[in-house]
């Protein structure tokens, strides 16, 4: 039987002498905010960055963004720090941009530019550290420094880096953010594994391109290879795109399996990510004793989004209180799939500009969002069904829901769109891709309409699908994988039937434990409510933590950016103060 075991041990604060943060993005910013807020200062505090800035991470900095490049959140949804982003524009305006030049005329609703964000997020993570060294702690920040293993010497934690340097610490948090491994890119012309960092699209592409995917990530490459083949304009209150003459044959096909384009930011109506959607450790396991050891996704779905929207939209909610998740799934999502990619992006626009302008919010979308991040923490008590049908059912209608891409963005896919520069095909889960022998890649995939089969040659292709999450065997801590500090993530069947079918059929992502227990492997690491790694034999390694969503993302799968961050640097903190061990145990 799988159980958690949860221990309160008094901490010596005194022994927690050093902290190591490795990666100095926007994970380590808001570790130091919490860190702060519940007064554990170290005697030292060290910082590795492998780029040069902190606080920015890749997706503020210039290793993942441009200036057409937008965040997809306004000031009013940025979480708690130091000063307000308008307290930061009048100390620091951006003249050259109209919309952040003069603090008197911003408007918190308006999404940020990506590097101004960066900056803002910079500026905030030195007065933090600032504030710590004013407490007396020794803040040691290395940049341009990379983390090349982590080993645990009796109770402390040796960081090594690229140097050979090695650094003790008594705690490691790991938040080394965004993974993009290169699989062609590099020896393949044409080739791109993602579109980051978007300086290294520098040249005009007369010929037509592939894109894998319509997330986010779609759409930074999207603006990108737009630019550079041609020009947006304003006229008549609509956004035109008129081509470069030497690039007449440029063009954008989207692959994606679903066929849908990400849904509109529309109004909010508060802060939907707030420690009051998530179920309490306490309610967490009082229900699992009462229900089998697990917690169920029916009963979630019920707390977390039902009757939430019961309460902002009673007509809405009387229109599907009685369905399954697989019947409210398949009612969102019919309208897309009867209706053209396009035409259902206009009428979601027209949808999402009411909203705006009227600040009414779009209930059922804004309650699946804070239902999608309040899923995370629950996630990891579910049982291996309840996750299948989760990732099967749920998440591709809230991967859509969730992208909140800003208007900006849509008018120019739009622009593109009216000039018959931009098309979406819709594959089955047997596409794929493939390196043309001398240059691009070959898409082979099934005609969604004719039933076709085709294979198609692009002499530019970039993978856009978003971050993909890293497995066990890819985590690049050498050390902490042989000697089992870490362990692969994994969940128990319900119903140990279910688990032996599958078992029995040869999925390699099923485990069997003996006598007869079947476990369901996720993808990346297992942790425990805290984020702290659990090892081989699911005891957590005490003072190591995991915020790197990409390393985690099995057990914790919705991506909520610096939300989560606030969120688990906060549990990592008052996991760091209070002394909590968090054990998974198999026995």
């Amino acid at each position: 039987m799988m159980h958690q075991l949860l221990q309160n041990r008094s901490i010596d604060m005194e022994k927690i002498d050093s902290i190591g943060i490795v990666g100095g993005g926007p994970a380590a910013l808001f570790v130091v905010k919490h860190l702060i807020s519940e007064n554990i200062y170290p005697q030292t505090l060290y910082i590795f960055e492998k780029n040069t800035r902190i606080g920015a991470g890749m997706p503020y900095s210039q290793e993942g963004a441009a200036k057409e490049h937008v965040a997809n959140v306004s000031a009013n949804e940025l979480p708690e720090l130091p000063e307000t982003f308008s307290s930061f524009i009048q100390r620091k305006p951006y003249p050259h941009h109209p919309d952040f030049s003069d603090y008197r005329d911003i408007n918190e609703y308006k999404v940020i530019p990506r590097l101004i964000l960066g900056d803002y997020l910079e500026e905030q993570f030195k007065i933090l550290l600032n504030t710590a060294r004013k407490k007396g702690v020794t803040v040691k920040v290395f940049t341009e420094t990379t983390v090349i293993d982590i080993r645990k010497k009796d109770h402390l934690f040796e960081i090594i880096t690229g140097g050979d340097d090695i650094y003790e610490c008594s705690a490691t948090i790991i938040c080394t953010g965004h993974h993009w491994p290169k699989k062609f890119e590099g020896n393949k012309n044409g080739w791109y594994d993602s579109p980051y960092p978007p300086s290294k699209f520098s040249s005009p592409t007369n010929y037509p391109i592939a894109i894998r995917g319509t997330s986010l990530t779609a759409v930074d490459a999207i603006k990108t290879l737009a630019r550079l083949n041609g020009t947006f304009s304003e006229k008549d209150n609509e956004m035109i795109y008129t081509l470069h003459e030497n690039s007449s044959n440029f063009s954008l096909t989207l692959f994606s399996k679903r066929g849908y384009l990400p849904a509109l930011r529309f109004h909010s109506e508060g802060s939907a990510f707030s420690e009051g959607w998530i179920m309490s450790q306490e309610e967490i396991y009082e229900y699992k004793e009462k229900n089998g050891g697990f917690v169920d996704l029916n009963y979630v779905f019920e707390r977390n989004f039902k009757q939430p929207l019961r309460k902002k939209n009673e007509k809405f909610y009387n229109e599907i209180k009685d369905l399954t998740i697989e019947q409210f799934v398949e009612k969102m999502l019919a309208l897309r799939e009867e209706l053209d990619s396009f035409e259902l992006f206009k009428a979601e626009y027209y949808e999402a500009q009411k909203s705006i302008e009227r600040h009414q919010t779009i209930a059922w979308k804004e309650t699946l969002s804070a239902f999608s991040y309040a899923i995370n923490y629950p996630a990891k008590h579910f049982s291996a069904e309840d996750m299948i049908r989760m990732k099967k059912t749920l998440l591709p209608l809230i991967s859509v829901i969730i992208a909140s891409l800003p208007q900006s963005s849509y008018r120019e896919i739009i622009a593109l769109y009216n000039q018959g520069l931009i098309s979406l095909v819709s594959v089955d889960d047997e596409s794929y891709v493939e390196p043309h022998q001398e240059e691009g890649a070959i898409y082979h995939y099934t005609d969604h309409h004719s039933g076709e089969a085709k294979s198609d040659h692009y002499r530019m292709y970039v993978d856009a699908v978003g971050q993909q999450p890293v497995q066990f065997n890819d985590i690049p801590f050498k050390t902490l994988r042989e000697e089992g500090l870490i362990s692969s993530g994994y969940l128990k069947f319900k119903d140990t039937s279910t688990g032996k079918t599958q078992f029995e059929k040869g999925n390699k992502k099923i485990l069997k434990i003996e006598p007869e227990n079947y476990y369901l492997r996720v993808d990346g690491l297992n942790i425990n409510d805290y984020f702290q790694a659990l090892d081989y034999y699911g005891r957590a390694t005490q003072n190591l933590f995991i915020m790197t969503v990409p390393y985690i993302a099995g057990l914790n799968p919705d991506y909520s950016g610096l939300d989560f961050c606030d969120t688990a640097g906060k549990r990592v903190a008052t996991c760091l103060k209070s002394g909590i061990i968090a054990d998974q145990i198999v026995s």
